[in-house]
């Protein structure tokens, strides 16, 4: 089995054909159900957020898990593979190992070092594991992303670093509308990005937020917990004339805000759009007095040399992360030929020491010494053929190659091996004839 990681975001493709392929929870589960029957495909979990899809997937072969992985991603998306094939990018076994902790650790994200990732890397295990669409060793990647992810927020800094999409929005508002505390924001939609948005504006000091929701009750909630004034979605286009910062981040397919319910305005006024899909027209950018923000505006790095400081330090961990697990990995890996191979020891022993009780009359005090004898002789014969073969495994080809070596030396079978037990000889033994 090998790992790999087939995906698509920000950082391969535009907004507009990335927007085309963010899946909703109902699609993500439909395509780990088609991923579930492809023959090269052992296991999965389906990563989509609003800046990218990502399958990660336990394999049998590679390019006939690539290749049914694209075409699975193009019927869920409807996008052609062949347009598919030239945003998408793979990784294999040791980069799909680095770039799961990468992401979980916020370095692939646009907003560099934001702890979201972690809540929707969650959500997709959970998903997975509930559909049974997991196996141990991707279960195992997906478990230490997770940990590296949070280990990465509690032992660096990069908290410090991390602006959140929304943080990046309100430093891009204040220097179009002025000092926040004046102004009049309004956030459309109820959801955790929504959410986050709403806190952050309470904590900004805006003069006065608005929430407003297809569902009052959400609205409600949010403008409970953030001090913000509910508005029904019919009063839609009223909140946004009299809003001066709009943040508008939803499940909608379709625009939200477009020419219909939002027009030229003689005061400044900043449109942040969050989702993806797009919640937003892209033509209101250009009308009078509008300054939109999307996405890919709000997608850039880290700032200065202090930031990329603590943004190196995260990488480090990430690396000495990546390391140690590769090394148990392959531990695990040939830990079955160890098995095998002390197995296939003891089967030997067995057979002779039945055959030795069988034909030679021995006190019990010779048998216990014969079996001893013969238990040191196995031992000391596979200490360093065990020894050096987990020590090679911590090296990315030799360990492997040492395992093969063994298995074709002793024909071994890792996916039979078992503990047999040695026999006793002497009076009274298994075997005894007399």
């Amino acid at each position: 089995m090998s790992l790999i990681v087939i995906g698509m975001s920000h950082r391969t493709t535009g907004v507009d054909l990335l927007e085309q392929v963010v899946l909703g929870q109902g699609q993500a589960e439909r395509l780990e159900t088609t991923l579930g029957g492809n023959e090269h495909v052992d296991a999965s979990v389906v990563v989509s957020t609003c800046n990218r899809v990502e399958v990660y997937a336990e394999v049998d072969t590679f390019h006939g898990a690539v290749n049914g992985i694209t075409e699975s991603l193009s019927a869920a998306t409807g996008l052609p593979v062949n347009t598919l094939r030239d945003h998408l990018y793979v990784h294999f076994e040791d980069r799909a190992v680095a770039h799961a902790f990468s992401v979980a650790a916020g370095l692939d994200s646009v907003a560099v070092g934001e702890a979201q990732i972690l809540g929707q890397l969650r959500e997709a295990l959970r998903t997975a594991q509930e559909g049974g669409h997991l196996a141990p060793s991707l279960s195992a990647l997906m478990q230490q992303a997770l940990r590296v992810g949070k280990r990465v927020h509690t032992e660096t800094d990069i908290d410090s670093v991390s602006r959140s999409l929304v943080e990046r929005s309100l430093v891009r508002a204040q220097s179009v509308l002025g000092e926040l505390s004046s102004q009049h924001a309004l956030v459309i939609g109820a959801g955790a990005m929504s959410g986050l948005a709403a806190h952050t504006l309470a904590r900004a000091g805006v003069g006065e937020v608005t929430i407003i929701n297809r569902t009052p009750a959400k609205a409600q909630r949010l403008a409970d917990a953030t001090g913000g004034t509910p508005r029904d979605w019919a009063d839609l286009a009223d909140a946004v004339a009299a809003a001066d910062l709009v943040i508008s981040c939803t499940g909608a397919v379709g625009h939200v805000l477009d020419e219909t319910n939002v027009g030229a305005t003689e005061h400044a006024k900043v449109l942040v759009d969050l989702a993806l899909p797009r919640d937003i027209a892209a033509e209101l950018g250009d009308l009078p007095g509008i300054t939109l923000l999307s996405l890919e505006d709000l997608g850039a790095g880290v700032a200065d040399d202090a930031e990329k400081t603590q943004v190196d330090a995260a990488a480090d961990l990430v690396t000495g992360e990546v390391a140690e697990f590769l090394a148990s990995r392959r531990a695990a890996a040939v830990a079955p030929t160890v098995a095998a191979l002390r197995a296939r020891a003891a089967d030997v022993v067995a057979a002779e020491l039945t055959r030795l009780g069988q034909r030679t009359e021995l006190s019990e005090a010779d048998a216990a010494q014969v079996q001893m004898t013969v238990h040191r002789v196995v031992e000391k014969i596979l200490h360093t053929p065990t020894v050096r073969i987990k020590q090679l495994a911590g090296e990315e080809q030799s360990g492997q190659d040492y395992a093969a070596l063994l298995r074709t030396l002793f024909d071994l079978d890792p996916h039979e091996s078992r503990v047999s037990q040695i026999p006793q000889v002497g009076p009274g033994a298994a075997g005894d004839t007399r």
